[in-house]
């Protein structure tokens, strides 16, 4: 692990995105909330926030933090049968927060695949990226074309 004693401790943010892209009658059970499971969203969104904050005991290098803040939306998108994820961290440290934005979102898009995957198991998981970080010696990322 990186040592990060001598960096200063400042404000972090970091925002990630991806997307679970699905059966267009799956996305409908979804969204009506049909489940048998129960509500997706909400289970995912609850998972995606534990898991950002065990990011440091699943990521072996991975510094663990004291997260100040994670949220985590959801856009149904009809049109494109998906489910678009974006997750936000932010903290006060050393070290930033973009794994655990990251992770946010990875787990809360297989806990849509696992609450659905009873009605559709050809469900895609993609697309998972950092969309933005601030904070830091390095600076802020801002990700261009981020469609």
């Amino acid at each position: 692990m990186v040592d990060v004693t001598d960096k200063a401790q400042t404000a972090r943010k970091a925002k990630a995105r991806g997307q679970v892209t699905m059966k267009s009658a799956t996305l409908k059970l979804l969204a009506e909330g049909r489940m048998a499971k129960g509500n997706v969203l909400t289970a995912a969104k609850l998972a995606g926030i534990l898991a950002a904050k065990k990011t440091g005991d699943l990521i072996p290098l991975c510094h663990p933090l004291g997260l100040t803040g994670v949220d985590i939306a959801f856009v149904i998108d009809r049109k494109n049968a998906r489910v678009v994820i974006e997750s936000q961290a932010q903290t006060v440290g050393q070290t930033g927060v973009e794994m655990e934005a990251l992770t946010a979102v990875s787990v809360a898009a297989l806990t849509i695949y696992d609450m659905c995957k009873a009605v559709d198991r050809e469900m895609v998981i993609g697309d998972i990226l950092l969309l933005e970080k601030s904070g830091g010696k390095s600076g802020a990322f801002v990700r261009k074309n981020a469609k």
